[in-house]
């Protein structure tokens, strides 16, 4: 028999006969690695134990240690072993499609009956009989007939199908686990016994079109989670359960702050509370803009389709715009709007990003290197088409609001730009409440733009900028726009998710392509690069995460409704009036309650609410000429002198850019 050579992660190569499997291989170095090993990794594929090795390779040994491979396993046998569980109950059931997902997995299936709540009971304590059971977990390769003829007989259609769709050269793997037997790529664990029985749970049941066509049969998907053990599955549960709570869509009704509706799909209803919230938020970045040194311009909502191609956004994005048809011959009054004359008919969009009409703003005169770097900051509001499965709240929508801006700059000032931006960056993510973030350098990509040289100037500047700044990064390789290097900045929330909101990224190819240009000090037309840039994303999104963030308590200075004046007795309502008046004279957002309602029910409707505080008033406050002060989230009450909370609220209520 012929040998091949097996090179492990050491460096050190061992031969072996061809067709030797990872699970050989693994006892070969040791009786104690044989049993812990649960797959391998192959030239970095992943690799099934059972499989056998026929050519010289790289190999890795895999054991529950191993927490992604270990992980991939656990949730694939999880989905084989929760599809055996439902046809032992159920044989009529029908099984078709069961892959691994974030967290989890899902498996579809053809039965008559809905599935409920008590069913998946049902089913997990199945499938934990299965586990205990430790039945093995093997696997064939079939000709495609004999796999056919198999599915047939046992009357699965769906398995049909899916083998009429894989292409003819590509083997049929079978997989068993114990007598239940399914067609699976793989890799898999060796018996179900491996599987944790105590770290998985079945979540919910939602329908599903067979293979995502609304012309085919309505399937129904069971989704589960699973992890290595029992306190990651109850920390998992845990931040769902802190997540329901948090959910802005949720707290938006409870703090009347936004609605959607069906007329304005991914648009948004904001109310005076939340356009308070996100104005609040729009004036602190407009002078922390303006103090870094960037120019406020704005630009067109509506662009001919003629400035979209000579971006090349026409080609690459077209799927993504709303296009408007504009009839020119019209004369706006009398003509029916329904009716064009081709001849004369315009193709525009609404824009899905601002950079090239920002170009146009630079295009305007002419540039010179002194002129350089200038810096253009917009709030411009954007739309784009996302499918109508994919939004969520305010977080996915299609008309969005960013903090934009553009740096037109000269090669030796990337870096820089860059690191000035890192720092901008980071002083208003601290005073935000997000003092950790984490920096994801993204580089070029297989296909590209530009020279090898240029590519190395850029990117050699970006990673300077963050050593510069004494910051971290994770490289993230080919992951880069075809024109440029980027980074991308990532903040984690109070309950451990992580979001992308701010970017940096180099971009030499959209002002060649729009024909940007500078006097050098040579005398000569130059291009500058553009630098793409911004800091909190989307205003939509980005409020999303605060509310979620704080859930609901937002910072005092950025929360809509600041504080309530509550009545305890109505001979207390002048000066309850007086001391909103003096209050809202020093800037802050106070309103009176002076309902004829118990003080306990308008504590808790303001609590619901998330008022900040509440000041309670009744004949000794009156006399005293003090306020009894309630925060939001705490049991205890003090009573203070008026003038002490006025200047405390005062203090409070000042946005932190402008705090001395």
């Amino acid at each position: 028999m012929s040998q091949i050579s097996l090179t492990f992660p050491d460096g050190n190569a061992r031969d072996f006969d061809s067709g030797v499997t990872a699970a050989e291989v693994a006892a070969a170095i040791s009786k104690s690695l044989g049993k812990k090993a649960i797959s391998a990794s192959i030239d970095g594929a992943h690799w099934d134990l059972q499989w056998p090795i026929e050519q010289d390779a790289a190999i890795a040994i895999h054991t529950m240690a191993d927490a992604p491979q270990a992980l991939e396993l656990v949730r694939h046998d999880l989905a084989h072993i929760m599809a055996r569980a439902v046809q032992e109950l159920w044989p009529d059931v029908k099984v078709t499609i069961g892959p691994v997902i974030d967290n989890g997995w899902y498996y579809d299936f053809d039965r008559a009956e809905p599935f409920t709540p008590e069913d998946l009971g049902e089913i997990e304590k199945k499938m934990r009989e299965i586990i205990n059971k430790r039945d093995p977990v093997t696997t064939e390769v079939w000709e495609r007939d004999r796999a056919i003829k198999h599915y047939e007989a046992n009357n699965e259609p769906y398995k049909v199908e899916l083998i009429d769709a894989i292409p003819g050269d590509e083997p049929l793997r079978m997989y068993w686990h114990g007598h239940w037997q399914d067609l699976c790529r793989g890799p898999h664990l060796q018996n179900t016994g491996q599987v944790p029985a105590d770290a998985f749970k079945l979540m919910s049941v939602a329908g599903a079109y067979w293979r995502g066509d609304s012309d085919r049969a309505m399937l129904q998907r069971i989704y589960g989670v699973a992890f290595q053990n029992k306190e990651d599955l109850r920390k998992y549960l845990h931040m769902l359960e802190e997540a329901a709570k948090r959910d802005h869509r949720k707290l938006g009704r409870e703090m009347d702050l936004f609605h959607m509706q069906e007329e304005a799909p991914g648009q948004v209803f904001w109310h005076p509370n939340g356009w308070q919230i996100y104005t609040g938020l729009q004036d602190y970045m407009r002078r922390k803009q303006r103090a870094g040194g960037y120019r406020e311009i704005n630009t067109p909502q509506v662009v001919d389709r003629k400035l979209w191609e000579a971006s090349g956004h026409w080609d690459k994005y077209q799927h993504h715009m709303f296009l408007v048809e504009v009839d020119e011959s019209r004369d706006g009054e009398n003509d029916d709007a329904a009716v064009k004359n081709k001849g004369q008919t315009r193709i525009n969009a609404l824009k899905p990003m601002n950079c090239p009409c920002h170009v146009q703003i630079f295009n305007q005169g002419l540039k010179s290197y002194r002129d350089l770097p200038l810096r253009l900051a917009e709030f411009g509001s954007c739309a784009r088409f996302e499918p109508s499965g994919a939004l969520h709240g305010i977080m996915r929508v299609r008309g969005f609001t960013q903090d934009d801006a553009h740096i037109f700059c000269t090669a030796d000032q990337i870096q820089e730009e860059c690191a000035r931006f890192i720092d901008f960056l980071a002083d208003i993510y601290r005073e935000l409440g997000f003092p950790d973030f984490e920096i994801r350098f993204a580089t070029r990509p297989e296909k590209r733009v530009g020279s090898e040289e240029s590519w190395d100037y850029v990117e050699n500047a970006l990673e300077n900028a963050i050593k510069a700044v004494g910051r971290d990064y994770t490289l993230e390789p080919g992951d880069g726009a075809f024109y440029g290097p980027k980074l991308d900045f990532y903040l984690t929330d109070a309950i451990g998710r992580v979001w992308q909101c701010g970017t940096f990224q180099v971009d030499p190819n959209l002002p060649e392509r729009l024909d940007a240009s500078y006097i050098g000090q040579d005398g000569d037309k130059h291009r500058p690069f553009m630098l793409h840039r911004a800091t909190l994303g989307s205003f939509e999104r980005f409020i999303g995460i605060l509310i979620e963030e704080h859930a609901g308590k937002l910072p005092f200075w950025l929360a809509p409704r600041q504080v309530v004046v509550a009545s305890i007795v109505s001979e207390a309502d002048d000066y309850v009036h007086e001391v909103v008046a003096q209050l809202q004279a020093q800037g802050v957002r106070a309103e009176a309650d002076i309902r004829n309602e118990k003080i306990n029910y308008k504590v808790r409707e303001h609590s619901v609410g998330k008022v900040p505080v509440i000041l309670a008033i009744g004949h000794r406050e009156v006399e005293e000429r003090t306020v009894t002060i309630r925060r939001l989230g705490e049991k205890q009450t003090s009573v203070e002198q008026l003038e002490t909370v006025v200047s405390d609220l005062k203090a409070e209520a000042t946005p932190p850019d402008l705090r001395k």
